[in-house]
Formats: C-alpha cells, sequence, structure tokens
C-alpha cells in the first residue's frame, strides 16, 4: 500500500470544525493547502480523500477540488457523486485501490475527524501537514493526538491574518 500525508489546521486544542464547518477564514492556509494539494510530478496528480461530511462541508463551486483526484468515504452506496469523483467504504480500501493507479503522485488524507483518527494510526501515514491556529476557537470536531513517533520536521514563522496568528508545521515519521 502506497504512503500518504495528512493535512490538517487546528487551534490550540486540536479543533478543527463546528458544525461541519472550518471556525476560521484564513486566505493563507487555504493558498497552503491548495499548493501542498496539487504538487505534483509531471503527468501525475495527487489523490485527496476526505469523508463525506468533509465533501459537503466544500462548497459546490469548489467541488470536486481541481486538478486532483478526489475520493469521498461513504458506506451509502448510492451517495451521488460527479463523475470523475471515487467513493470508497474504507480508507484502507480507497488506499490499496490508488496504489495501483500509475497516474496518481502523492496521497493526501484531508478530514474529517474520524478519517483522521483512522489515518494517524496506519503504518503508511508518514507526513502530517498541519496549520497550527493559535487560539482557541468553539469546535465539536478534534484532530486525533499526534503518535509519538511523529517528529516535527520544520516549523514556519508565525503569521497573522485578520488579527488570527498561525504557522504551518511538518511533522514526518
Amino acid at each position: 500500500m502506497k504512503d500518504f500525508s495528512i493535512i490538517a489546521a487546528m487551534d490550540s486544542r486540536q479543533g478543527i470544525g463546528k458544525g461541519g464547518l472550518l471556525p476560521w477564514r484564513l486566505s493563507a492556509d487555504m493558498a497552503h493547502f491548495k499548493s501542498v494539494t496539487t504538487s505534483s510530478k509531471s503527468g501525475q496528480r495527487n489523490a485527496v480523500i476526505m469523508g463525506r461530511k468533509t465533501w459537503e462541508s466544500i462548497p459546490e463551486r469548489f467541488r470536486p477540488l481541481p486538478e486532483r483526484l478526489n475520493i469521498v468515504l461513504t458506506h451509502n452506496t448510492r451517495y451521488a457523486l460527479p463523475e470523475g469523483v471515487l467513493r470508497g467504504s474504507s480508507l484502507q480500501e480507497v488506499l490499496s485501490r490508488v496504489s495501483q493507479m500509475a497516474d496518481v503522485d502523492q496521497v493526501f488524507v484531508i478530514g474529517g475527524a474520524q478519517v483522521y483518527k483512522d489515518a494517524i494510526m496506519l503504518a503508511q501515514c508518514r507526513i502530517l501537514y498541519l496549520t497550527v491556529i493559535h487560539g482557541l476557537f468553539e469546535c465539536d470536531a478534534f484532530f486525533p493526538e499526534i503518535p509519538s513517533d511523529f517528529k516535527i520536521i520544520s516549523s514556519e514563522d508565525p503569521q497573522s491574518e485578520q488579527g488570527t496568528i498561525f504557522h504551518f508545521s511538518l511533522f514526518s515519521k
């Protein structure tokens, strides 16, 4: 099975969302997300794996996420998805399937909470791209504890946008 990365933004308590939405709006974080998840080898594209609720939280005009293979996890085999968007019933299943695709460079798990929790425990999860937002937001979804075998590789200087301070960190195992 192919190695994969997780990309997420979280507050100081590892909160990632409220009511199916991000509790903040940071254009620099969105640009970072797009840059990381679209940068691939020539002639290839990256895959983004997400749960159904994460898929639904993306505004319709931005779905599917362009320049990436979008994969939605759902047990509902009748759940309607646009042409070109893949469906899978489990993370293991879609990781196995995407490993067979010659045109896929990197694989990213992009949420939500349960998918992150399942993904971070797999041996194939090698890199965490985390946007750490300084401060606390009202959240009802949380990023899981980061296992001790992940070590911080880099942490950029904090930035500020609309009064919100945040920084990008990279972990690897």
